[in-house]
């Protein structure tokens, strides 16, 4: 099998599919899974309603998850509260939507900001070198600072993406636009 492209149509993320579903609704495990091709039975949504209905813009220029949400068992339990989005340390990281800084600064040496765009919705970036203060008004796509190494290693950088509803954890993909994912390809359909 081999990998090749960019997938649109839905995705089958940890045996439940990720799309337009209500906040915190969608509990989902380990990115990639299987894929569901547009049109296939299951598949609810599709990439371009997901689209058309994302309110949130991606942290980077990158759209791709290096790891996905992983789901604690309770709220102290080991789990992944966000996705990874691959980045270059110094990549400009942007506010997801418009909001008001509710935290910028250092958490465990790593640089984190945070921004409440009402209604209990939190973003966070992590590990950021912030440009912004506690108390800005951000517009969304403004940057809020630069991609710096903690979450991830100087060898594979990346931007953590969180949110939080009223509190708690949720994943933050049905917030984005459609990810580009790999799809996989049986080797007879390889085109090269």
């Amino acid at each position: 099998m081999r990998w090749s492209g960019s997938l649109t149509g839905s995705v089958l993320v940890g045996a439940v599919l990720v799309g337009t579903a209500p906040v915190g609704s969608v509990p989902v495990g380990s990115v990639g899974a299987a894929v569901l091709a547009p049109g296939s039975p299951g598949a609810a949504v599709r990439a371009a309603d997901a689209q058309d209905e994302a309110p949130w813009v991606w942290p980077t220029g990158s759209r791709i998850v290096e790891r996905g949400w992983e789901a604690p068992a309770d709220d102290y339990a080991a789990g992944h509260r966000g996705i990874d989005v691959a980045a270059s340390i110094g990549t400009p990281a942007v506010a997801v939507a418009s909001g008001t800084v509710s935290f910028a600064g250092s958490v465990a040496g790593r640089g984190v900001v945070s921004i409440d765009h009402g209604g209990g919705l939190v973003s966070t970036l992590d590990s950021v070198d912030p440009s912004v203060s506690t108390g800005d008004e951000v517009d969304q796509g403004s940057t809020v600072g630069t991609v710096s190494v903690g979450h991830c290693p100087a060898s594979a950088p990346c931007l953590h993406l969180g949110a939080r509803v009223d509190g708690r954890y949720v994943d933050p993909l049905p917030y984005l636009p459609a990810a580009e994912w790999p799809v996989l390809l049986p080797d007879d359909a390889w085109p090269g």
